[in-house]
C-alpha cells in the first residue's frame, strides 16, 4: 500500500470512530484515562507511542476492547504494518460479529471490514451455533433462544454469502424448540362441579385461595402484582445502538419466592443485546405476587426502552 493510500485510509478510519470514542471513560491513573491518551497520541501522529499504550490496554480490564482494536488497526496501518492491522480488525469482528461500519463511513473502511468478515464469519457462526446448542442441551431455554436468534442473524448476513444453508435448517429447528420450551405451560383447567338444580350459582363466587399450578397475570385483578426488589437493565453497547430497535419486550415468570423462573424475548432489540438482557434477568428479584395473602406465580411483560 502506498504512503498516500495508507494516509487516506488512516484519516477515513479516524473519522469513522466518533461513536467508539464516547464509550471509554477514565481507566487507570490520570484524569483522562489511557485509552483517550492513546487516541490523542494517534491524532498527533505519534503512532509508536499510541500503539504501545494500546497494546498494554489489551491486557487490562474494564476497557472497550473493540475500540482498542480499532485504534490499533489505525496505528498499524499508519506504520505500514497492514497484515497486523487486519489481525486487529479480525479481533473486532470476533468480539462483535454483528458489528459493521455504518454507511456514513468511508467505502474503503467498509470494504476492509467486509473482506475480513467474509473470511471469518462462517467459522464464527458455526462456533456460535455450538455454544447455543450446548446451552440448549443444558435446558437453559431462554438463553438458548437468544443465542439461536443471533446465529440466525449471522447466517443471513450478506457477508456469509448463503454458505450455511444446512446450518440454517438446524438453527431454525432448535430456535423453535427453544421458544416452545421457554414458554411456561398453560395453567391446568379444573372442572367445576355442577351446581344443584335448585341452587343458582352466585355470579360473584370465585375459588378461595390460589389455584395450584396456575400462573396469574394482570388479567387477574384480585391478585396483587409482584414488586421489584432488583431489576437491573444492562446498558446497550454504543456499537450496537445504531442497529437496535428502540423498544423490546420481555416475558418474565416470577415464582412464589420472587425468583425469575421463565424468560422469553417477545420483541427483540438486537441479537447480541438480547443475550445480555436474558443473562441479567436471571439475577432479578421481586417481592412475589399474592392472592388472599398467599404468594403465587405471576407472568408480567417488561418493556425495555433503548435510550439513543
Amino acid at each position: 500500500m502506498s504512503k498516500v493510500g495508507v494516509a487516506a485510509f488512516v484519516v477515513a478510519m479516524g473519522l469513522a470512530l466518533p461513536a467508539a470514542a464516547q464509550l471509554d471513560g477514565p481507566v487507570g491513573p490520570g484524569p483522562q484515562g489511557p485509552l483517550n491518551t492513546a487516541k490523542d497520541l494517534y491524532a498527533s501522529a505519534r503512532y509508536d507511542e499510541a500503539l504501545s499504550m494500546l497494546n498494554g490496554l489489551r491486557l487490562g480490564e474494564a476497557v472497550d476492547r473493540r475500540t482498542v482494536e480499532q485504534y490499533r488497526s489505525l496505528c498499524l496501518l499508519a506504520l505500514g504494518r497492514a497484515s497486523e492491522a487486519e489481525s486487529a480488525i479480525a479481533n473486532v469482528v470476533k468480539e462483535d460479529p454483528i458489528y459493521r461500519p455504518g454507511e456514513s463511513e468511508s467505502p474503503r473502511v467498509r470494504a476492509t471490514f467486509s473482506e475480513v468478515r467474509k473470511r471469518l464469519l462462517p467459522e464464527i457462526t458455526t462456533a456460535r451455533y455450538q455454544v447455543a446448542k450446548q446451552t440448549y442441551d443444558r435446558r437453559d431455554w431462554a438463553a438458548a433462544e437468544a443465542q439461536f436468534r443471533l446465529v440466525l442473524a449471522l447466517i443471513d448476513d450478506p457477508d456469509n454469502g448463503g454458505r450455511l444453508s444446512d446450518l440454517r435448517v438446524l438453527t431454525t429447528g432448535f430456535l423453535e424448540l427453544s421458544v416452545r420450551a421457554a414458554a411456561p405451560p398453560p395453567p391446568p383447567v379444573e372442572p367445576r362441579p355442577a351446581a344443584p338444580a335448585s341452587v343458582a350459582p352466585s355470579p360473584a363466587a370465585r375459588p378461595v385461595g390460589p389455584v395450584p399450578g396456575k400462573i396469574y397475570t394482570a388479567d387477574d385483578q384480585q391478585v396483587t402484582p409482584p414488586v421489584v426488589v432488583r431489576q437491573d437493565i444492562p446498558r446497550i453497547p454504543q456499537a450496537t445502538i445504531a442497529m437496535a430497535r428502540s423498544r423490546g419486550l420481555v416475558d418474565v415468570v416470577i415464582d412464589e419466592l420472587g425468583r425469575v423462573v421463565g424468560l422469553t424475548i417477545r420483541t427483540s432489540i438486537h441479537p447480541t443485546y438480547d443475550v445480555q438482557l436474558l443473562t441479567a434477568a436471571k439475577d432479578w428479584k421481586y417481592k412475589p405476587a399474592t392472592l388472599d395473602g398467599q404468594p403465587v406465580k405471576y407472568r408480567r411483560l417488561i418493556s425495555i426502552n433503548v435510550q439513543r
